[in-house]
C-alpha cells in the first residue's frame, strides 16, 4: 500500500498490456463474486479500481440494459487495455481516483472493488468515500480472485497480522467507515467480503 498515486500508476502502467494474459482463468471467479451482490435489473453499480474491466461484463449482465455500470481507474493504461478488450461497451470507463469520485452522493446501488483495498492510501477515509456514493442500504463487495494465503504465496511473502483483509481487521475497518460486513470468505479460490451501507 502506498499513499503515492504516482507509484500506483507506475506499477499498473508497467503491467497493463499483459494484465489479462497473466490471469486468464479469473473470469468465473469474477462472475461468481458479482452474482453474490444479487443486483437487480436497473441497478447502478461502480467497479472501483476497475483495471482492465474484467468485472464489467458480469456487472452489465446483472443490471441489464436499463442499469448503469461505471468502471473507474486511476491508470490510463489500464483503461486503454479495457477499451482494447471491448469492455468499454458493457460499462462507461472513467479516469478517476476512487478516493475522490466524480459521482453524485447516494447515486449508486453497489460498489465492486477487485484487489482494491491493498491500494487505498487511507483505507478508512477511502471506504467512507465509497459509502458516500452508495444509497442507504447499498452494497460493497471487496473481492480478489484468490484468497489471502494463495496471494501471499504467489507474491513470495507471508501473511502478517496487520493484513487489512484479515476478518479481524476488515470488519472493524468497515464498521468505522459506515459499512456493516455481512459475509466474509477467504479460501484458496477466492476472497470476498460483502458489506452493507449503514446510516
Amino acid at each position: 500500500m502506498s499513499d503515492d498515486h504516482t507509484q500506483v500508476q507506475e506499477f499498473f502502467t508497467a503491467r497493463a498490456a499483459d494484465w489479462d494474459t497473466r490471469f486468464p482463468d479469473d473470469g468465473p471467479a469474477y462472475r461468481a463474486a458479482v452474482a453474490e451482490l444479487a443486483l437487480s435489473p436497473g441497478s447502478a453499480v461502480l467497479d472501483a479500481g476497475c483495471g482492465t474491466g474484467r468485472a464489467l461484463p458480469a456487472l452489465r449482465d446483472a443490471v441489464g440494459p436499463s442499469g448503469v455500470v461505471l468502471g473507474a481507474d486511476l491508470t490510463p493504461a489500464m483503461l486503454e487495455a479495457a477499451t482494447r478488450a471491448g469492455r468499454d461497451v458493457p460499462g462507461q470507463l472513467l479516469l478517476a481516483d476512487v478516493t475522490r469520485l466524480p459521482v453524485r452522493t447516494q447515486s449508486l446501488d453497489a460498489v465492486f472493488g477487485a484487489g482494491l483495498i491493498a491500494h487505498l492510501p487511507d483505507p478508512a477515509a477511502n471506504l467512507r468515500e465509497l459509502r458516500r456514493v452508495v444509497r442507504p442500504g447499498g452494497l460493497l463487495a471487496l473481492f480478489h480472485p484468490i484468497g489471502r494465503a494463495a496471494l501471499a504465496a504467489r507474491q513470495g511473502r507471508q501473511i502478517t497480522p496487520d493484513d487489512l483483509r484479515a476478518e479481524a481487521n476488515l470488519g472493524p475497518l468497515l464498521a468505522g467507515s459506515g459499512w456493516l460486513m455481512t459475509s466474509y470468505v477467504d479460501e484458496d479460490a477466492r476472497f470476498l467480503a460483502l458489506a452493507v451501507r449503514q446510516d
